[in-house]
């Protein structure tokens, strides 16, 4: 009842004049998160994605208008939209797959050991391949119609993400999870990327990166062997294009995983780190 009451009261908190309202509060955002209509492969995801944490340090309100980059399958999609509520909009972008390019089989679902693995034990089988982007997002904003924000599939490069309607100014919020490092060895141009993000956030417009951490000096440098990325590296690049960083999130570390490897040894959950920055 509480997870089919929350439109509703979303939607009550956007009357004041259409202005966006408060943060959601923890307990809306752990109704949420419990919503029984979630799928189980999205349930199975939240263990190690910690979706609660998460939203919370993102500071979702209802009735913004998002963009999530490299939305792949839309899990981190659909958990906006659901937060942001049925009178905002979130974009869920991926690039243009070359014309009889498949897509690569991931080592690991997004490079992340299973916390429960033992050492010893078997690799887990591989995941099937996945279904594009568009198509995914497309199934969840069917699926989630009059519950949620609209989601928008946008296929464009990731020097130019950012829809024309909203390229200038109308973001409130943009998010990239675990895949910046992945635009190391893809050649993205990431300067131009976060130019296009920075002009489109509003002034005080949020921008939160999730990423497996690389070791220090070490860049992005094993992006395409190790999946990772530096932090300071990745701060730095931000800020570059005229970020404030704000806030560090924690609830992903693990100190004890060398990140020597992709999967560490012994197996363990990858260390995580999540930044905050806003557009002044």
């Amino acid at each position: 009842m509480k997870s089919l009451l929350l439109p509703i009261i979303v939607a009550g908190l956007l009357l004041c004049g259409g202005a966006i309202a408060q943060t959601l509060t923890s307990q809306q955002i752990k109704d949420l998160v419990a919503s029984p209509d979630r799928s189980a492969a999205d349930r199975k995801n939240d263990e190690r994605r910690k979706p609660v944490e998460m939203l919370e340090f993102i500071g979702v309100k209802p009735g913004s208008t998002a963009l999530d980059l490299s939305a792949a399958g839309g899990y981190t999609t659909e958990l906006l939209a659901r937060a942001i509520g049925p009178a905002g909009k979130v974009y869920g972008q991926s690039r243009p797959r070359p014309a009889g390019q498949p897509s690569p089989a991931p080592a690991a679902p997004e490079g992340n050991a299973n916390p429960s693995a033992t050492p010893g034990a078997a690799p887990a089988a591989p995941p099937s391949a996945p279904r594009p982007s568009p198509v995914a997002l497309a199934e969840r904003d069917k699926a989630l119609q009059g519950k949620a924000a609209p989601i928008v599939a946008v296929v464009q490069p990731f020097e130019e993400p950012v829809p024309a309607e909203v390229a200038d100014a109308k973001l409130d919020l943009v998010t990239l999870m675990f895949n910046y490092h992945d635009l190391g060895f893809l050649g993205v141009d990431r300067a131009r990327m976060n130019a296009a993000v920075f002009r489109a956030l509003k002034s005080g417009g949020v921008y939160v990166i999730a990423d497996h951490a690389g070791r220090p000096g070490t860049g992005i440098s094993e992006s395409g062997t190790l999946h990772r990325i530096e932090e300071a590296f990745l701060r730095k690049e931000v800020e570059a294009a005229g970020f404030k960083f704000v806030a560090a999130g924690t609830f992903l570390a693990n100190p004890n995983d060398p990140k020597d490897k992709n999967t560490p040894d012994p197996p363990q959950p990858k260390d995580e780190f999540v930044v905050k920055f806003v557009k002044p």
